[in-house]
């Protein structure tokens, strides 16, 4: 039997954003493991039969010379998108003539690196787009750095003008950026200069931006759940979009363990909620959000990427477990990031509702059956195989499951989420 391409990869991923503040696309980082050649026609094959028509656009990042010469010799045309480091190509002549054939066949190619470099007219021509870094100084007058607690001083406003006055870098329009740590930098790609995307977001400085404003659940989030009471849609399908908003679903039990609803039993799961509050009340609770609901669209990404992360974890939880447990295992990934929506510490938002011990073990801890399946939730979202590779080889997960269980997760997605409420 032939070896799965999957078996000899280490996977990763990054979400890309549009203007919007959707999901645009996923960038899939593609590791080749040590003393293995992977076969890439497989690995797209494979990539092609999990991802469903409905989710975003794929752009692949080979992170080895190999696998993408390999991707760019044997990717048909209608492959997914792929990532041409520019260092890369301007080190070694045959990968240009790789590039140039792939071009010829009609592969969809996007070169990678700094804004200072961007490739020749002639280079250029070989790409449909670019996946642009900035150095900390950034473009166009803004720094591409997280923004101080404090009001920076005149001399530090000072010396920062006169960097710009020297060094000035332009941003280019219509282009996708990467590993911005502005939110000015990131609006700016997005709303001034149509960026196609920005991969990843810049959460340090957006916390930092609405750190005095007090959380809110997403108006888009409360309007669906009405609309869906409304339609009578089934109890799974309330439980998902509950779900799809960190702060509304803490919310949700705050408010269901709370002394004045008087249930005996503690809450300790939003389907347990729902079936004891029964619609009306909880009309009437959403009703009473929607006043004060949060409209920030920088805050969207911020939000779906805890999303996506509960997602995953959700499917790394072994194999054959109930679905009680699957869904506990949500809602631990899902509130391991409160600590960033809600600015306080996450141990002391766990202690006001009726959790599992399991859930703050794995958050507070970092122990119990549930770390491990949060801490690799967390490791795939990053480009450095390391992580992903020691806590593979610690739980014993084969590499094609994990890689499986990555993509399914990602080829289910849609493009433009979360739904935006009109």
């Amino acid at each position: 039997m032939t070896q799965s391409a999957l078996s000899s990869l280490t996977l990763g991923y990054r979400p890309l954003w549009g203007r919007t503040r959707r999901l645009a696309g996923i960038q899939l980082y593609v590791h080749e493991d040590s003393g293995s050649s992977a076969d890439m026609a497989h690995f797209l094959r494979t990539v092609d039969e999990i991802w469903s028509r409905q989710a975003p656009p794929l752009l692949i990042s080979p992170q080895s010379r190999q696998v993408l010469c390999n991707l760019l010799e044997h990717a048909p045309q209608g492959s997914p998108w792929i990532e041409v480091r520019g260092d890369w190509l301007q080190q070694d002549e045959g990968i240009y003539e790789l590039v140039q054939k792939a071009k010829a066949r009609g592969l969809m190619l996007v070169w990678g690196g700094s804004l200072a470099d961007v490739p020749d007219a002639d280079a250029a021509r070989c790409f449909a787009s670019s996946l642009l870094s900035l150095p900390p100084q950034g473009a166009a007058g803004l720094p591409n750095v997280v923004r101080p607690s404090q009001p920076a001083k005149d001399a530090d406003r000072e010396a920062a003008s006169g960097f710009f006055a020297t060094q000035p870098l332009n941003l280019l329009d219509g282009q996708m950026y990467q590993s911005l740590q502005s939110l000015e930098l990131a609006r700016s790609c997005l709303d001034e200069h149509e960026a196609a995307a920005v991969a990843g977001w810049p959460v340090a400085d957006t916390m930092q931006a609405f750190r005095l404003q007090q959380p809110q659940p997403s108006r888009d989030a409360l309007f669906r759940l009405m609309k869906a009471i409304d339609k009578e849609q089934s109890l799974d399908v309330m439980e998902e979009i509950l779900g799809s908003d960190p702060v509304l679903a803490y919310r949700f039990l705050l408010y269901t363990n709370s002394a004045a609803l008087g249930l005996r039993r503690g809450v300790d799961s939003l389907r347990r909620g729902l079936v004891m509050l029964g619609l009306g009340t909880l009309e009437r609770w959403l009703a009473d959000q929607l006043p004060h609901a949060c409209t920030e669209q920088d805050l969207v990404p911020l939000r779906t990427q805890v999303v996506l992360r509960a997602r995953l974890a959700e499917q790394l939880i072994e194999a054959g477990v109930s679905l009680d447990l699957q869904r506990e295992m949500y809602l631990c990934s899902l509130f391991s990031q409160l600590d960033l929506l809600l600015h306080e510490p996450v141990a002391s938002i766990l202690r006001r509702t009726p959790l599992n011990e399991r859930i703050f073990d794995a958050i507070v801890t970092r122990t119990g059956p549930y770390a491990a399946v949060l801490q690799m939730s967390q490791a795939l979202e990053s480009r450095d195989p390391a992580p992903i590779r020691q806590l593979r080889e610690q739980e014993d997960w084969e590499a094609e499951d994990l890689n499986r269980m990555l993509l399914r997760m990602l080829g289910e997605l849609r493009l433009g989420m979360p739904q935006a409420q009109t």
